[in-house]
Formats: structure tokens, C-alpha cells, sequence
């Protein structure tokens, strides 16, 4: 029961932090930024967000990165006018976050994180570093953090994402219509290719054969497909003799579409009956055998194979539309004064 309670949880935050990445930065440690207006402030404002507020040592920290990465990599010689407008640009995304974190607290009521959610995330988080609890409590303390703090962010947080969905993503409808139209407009995208998949025997010719050495592989070859004529299994003696890389798959070399393989053995894959077994075939690489297992035509992909695909395109671009909206609109009832 535990397991699939944090399996879920995992899914609903994983694909609403997915969603949350494509259109605004995640700031960690955006709670750390935010002091009561009532507190002593020792520290430089640089934006007032309603009733909280970021300092300039806050945004600094959270800045750093960004600024080292456009110093070390930046080779322009407008450098300073490229910084001044990523920090106006980081200070933005900052506020709009703020925002977010304001609106999902007005909404607690509603949005309900139970301890064992945000401690299954933990879990997963330590997973993936595979480190342990212990490991990571030491860790907290020597930066002077604690398992509180981190709970309190991760809560935090998945109240944020949930507010998203229930704001943005829940009220997205994508209809039959609008996925047969964008079908429509682009059906070069759908184009289907005509493939063949082969099974295939290959005995090489060493460098350099002679024409004796030559004759001696494709007598093998010959006999080789005597045998499977006769009755033996395509597939083990592939196994068993072919010096392709494909062997231990029985030969499968899987569908192929045209201009994928060597001339040779395309013109007769392309060619050959569904289930019937080829000539020997000689190529620069040696002697082949093929057959043909199975085929795939060319022309469009039906909508139903591409429906899903289509709809998440159309999902994307309604998300993006919708949340500039939902957030325009937190910020013209908002009180923002930007002092940087």
C-alpha cells in the first residue's frame, strides 16, 4: 500500500515538475529569499512582492551561476548589457515564482501534502544518489540545513505544482477536431516509409581472398541454404553460423527502409516474396542469405497510431498560451516594486 501511495506521488510530481520547467524556473531556495515586511531588515531590497520581499544578498546567491556561466562563456563585447538583462530576466522569473508560492498559500486549504508524500520524495531523491538517511542528515547539518527545512521546501513545492495543475493544466482540452486539423496541416510530419525486416546468414571474405577462397565461402553459403530448403530452421542456423552481427538474434536484423543496407542485399530485400528464402547474394563483405518476415508499406500513419502525440504537441502549446495568462493576471492584482 505505502509503495503505491509514493509511486503516485512520484508520478503527479514528476510530470507536474516537467510541466513547471517549460515555462518558469524552479528556485529552491526561493523561501529563503522571502522575510516578513514587519522584520528588521539588515539587507538591500530588491523587490517587493506583495507582503514578501527579496533581498539583494538572496538574489545574488541564487544568481551566482548564471553570472559565472555568461563570464566564462560569453565571448561578445556587450558582456555587462547581456548581464544587466539576465538579472532583470532572473529577477522576474523570481517574483513570478513568489507569485506562485503566494497563490498555492492562499489555496492551502485545498491543497492537502501529507507528511508520507513529501518523505516518499525524499526517498526517491536518495534513491537516485543512492545514499542513505544518515548520509544525508549529515550532510544537512554540516550546511546547516535541516530534514524541517527540506520537508517544509518539498511541501512547499508540490503545493506549488498541484496549484499549476488545478489552475492550468486540468482546465486544458484538447478536441478530435483540433487533432484532426493539426493532422491535416502537417501530414508530410506522418509520412510512413516502406520497410522490410530481413532475417540473414553472413559468411565473410577474409581481406584480400583469392578467387579459390572465394569459391570455398560460397559453396558454405550454398550449402548453408541447401539446409534451410530443406527443412532446417532459419533461425539456428544463424545462430550457429552466420558471422553477422545480428547472429544470436536467429539473423533478426530488424525492419530496414531503403538506403539503410548495402545495394546488393536491398534490391533483393525489397523484391523478395513475404517468407521466401533468398539466392545467395554477394556483396564487398562476403555472402549473404536473407529472408523476409514481415513488411510495412509506405504512406501516412493512420491518426489513430499518431492520435496521442498529436494531442500532447497541442497540450504544449495550449499550456504555455495559459499560464502567460494565469500569471499576467496574479501580476496585475499583485503589488510588485522592483528597486534593483
Amino acid at each position: 500500500m505505502e509503495e503505491s501511495k509514493q509511486a503516485k506521488i512520484k508520478r503527479e510530481v514528476g510530470s507536474a515538475v516537467e510541466f513547471y520547467k517549460r515555462i518558469v524556473l524552479i528556485a529552491w531556495g526561493v523561501m529563503l529569499l522571502s522575510i516578513p515586511v514587519g522584520a528588521d531588515i539588515v539587507d538591500k531590497i530588491v523587490a517587493v512582492v506583495n507582503e514578501d520581499v527579496i533581498t539583494l544578498s538572496g538574489f545574488n546567491v541564487a544568481f551566482e551561476p548564471y553570472r559565472k556561466n555568461i563570464e566564462e562563456n560569453y565571448q561578445g563585447k556587450d558582456k555587462e548589457a547581456v548581464l544587466k538583462q539576465a538579472r532583470e530576466s532572473f529577477l522576474q522569473r523570481l517574483i513570478d515564482n513568489m507569485l506562485i508560492e503566494q497563490e498555492a498559500k492562499k489555496a492551502g486549504v485545498g491543497i492537502v501534502v501529507k507528511d508520507e508524500e513529501v518523505m516518499g520524495v525524499i526517498k526517491d531523491m536518495l534513491a537516485k544518489d543512492k545514499s542513505t538517511m544518515e548520509d544525508f542528515l549529515k550532510k544537512l547539518a554540516r550546511e546547516g540545513n535541516s530534514l524541517e527545512s527540506i520537508k517544509g521546501d518539498i511541501r512547499n513545492q508540490i503545493m506549488r505544482m498541484r496549484l499549476l495543475r488545478r489552475e492550468i493544466k486540468a482546465k486544458i482540452v484538447v478536441s478530435d477536431e483540433e487533432i484532426g486539423e493539426y493532422y491535416n496541416k502537417n501530414r508530410q510530419n506522418y509520412e510512413g516509409k516502406e520497410a522490410v525486416r530481413i532475417k540473414q546468414i553472413l559468411l565473410l571474405l577474409p581481406p584480400q581472398a583469392n578467387k579459390a577462397m572465394r569459391m570455398k565461402v560460397k559453396d558454405q553459403t550454398n550449402n548453408l541454404r541447401k539446409r534451410i530448403k530443406n527443412g532446417e530452421p532459419f533461425e539456428l542456423l544463424a545462430v550457429k553460423y552466420s558471422q553477422g552481427p545480428e547472429a544470436k538474434q536467429g539473423g533478426d536484423v530488424g525492419f530496414i527502409e531503403r538506403g539503410v543496407i548495402i545495394p546488393e542485399v536491398e534490391a533483393v530485400a525489397f523484391s523478395l516474396p513475404l517468407g521466401q528464402v533468398s539466392e545467395v547474394i554477394e556483396s564487398s563483405l562476403g555472402f549473404h542469405i536473407i529472408m523476409v518476415v514481415d513488411k510495412r508499406g509506405a504512406g501516412l500513419k493512420p491518426i489513430a497510431v499518431v492520435r496521442e502525440e498529436i494531442k500532447a504537441k497541442i497540450e504544449d502549446e495550449k499550456l504555455d498560451k495559459r499560464y502567460e495568462e494565469w500569471i499576467t493576471a496574479i501580476r496585475k492584482k499583485s503589488y510588485i516594486e522592483i528597486r534593483l
